[in-house]
């Protein structure tokens, strides 16, 4: 599954990519992101983005197969 969760002025964010473990390495997510990224880019989108764990090979490899490309990172800081 995936969807996406928020529009831009020009672009669609997706998240919440998640394949059950039975249904892992078959291609499911692979083909889920390219068509939900295509719907949003026929939709008058110009371009999707997403937020990936860079520990996480798996779904690194997935997105930049199907044509997503790294833009920078982002951190997180939290003062008490």
């Amino acid at each position: 599954m995936a969807c996406h969760v928020g529009i831009t002025p020009n672009g669609a964010r997706i998240s919440i990519v998640y394949t059950p473990p039975e249904y892992r390495r078959k291609g499911y997510a692979c083909a889920c992101v390219a068509a939900l990224s295509q719907t949003l880019l026929n939709q008058g989108n110009r371009y999707c983005f997403l937020f990936t764990d860079l520990a996480n090979p798996t779904s690194n490899h997935i997105y930049q197969e199907i044509g997503y490309q790294p833009v920078g990172d982002w951190d997180n800081y939290s003062f008490v």
